[in-house]
């Protein structure tokens, strides 16, 4: 696993009425500090990817669809430095990924629906001066293969 990352695993609390799942906790040990909550789509098929951010950690999970999700460690100063996590997640494996700065991360929906990712950053998107650094998702950068399907917008 990088340095610094952490995985939770969801669970998910069904009854007669519906379902509930605790995402983030304000009394873990992983909570830093609020800046916003959003979501984000991606089609089927699809890759948001590869950014990291130099301030700010991140906090996400898919609440519906499944994704592919790939992290790459660009800390040079770290003993996990070159290292690749990938995870699938979602609905038949809810987890939350804590990404600290400095890890390119990315995902791709798989499967026939459309993923919703849901992310509870530590900092406010800044509009001005935006915490927020890409390489294409075919980048040489990284050494990994998210097959991209021709004729999909990516990135």
């Amino acid at each position: 696993m990088i340095e610094g990352v952490k995985i939770k695993e969801l669970k998910v609390i069904p009854d007669e009425r519906g379902w509930l799942m605790e995402i983030l906790r304000c009394d873990e040990d992983r909570f830093q500090k609020f800046g916003q909550v959003y979501v984000t789509t991606a089609y089927p098929g699809v890759v948001k990817a590869w950014h990291l951010h130099k301030i700010q950690t991140d906090n996400f999970t898919c609440i519906h669809g499944m994704m592919k999700v790939a992290l790459y460690d660009a800390r040079k100063d770290s003993p996990t430095h070159g290292e690749i996590n990938e995870f699938f997640i979602g609905q038949k494996k809810p987890l939350l990924i804590t990404v600290p700065p400095f890890i390119y991360h990315g995902f791709k929906a798989i499967g026939t629906e459309t993923a919703y990712f849901l992310s509870v950053p530590t900092e406010p998107y800044n509009y001005k001066e935006p915490d927020e650094y890409r390489l294409p998702p075919d980048t040489n950068e990284i050494p990994y293969d998210w097959v991209l399907e021709p004729g999909k917008a990516h990135g």
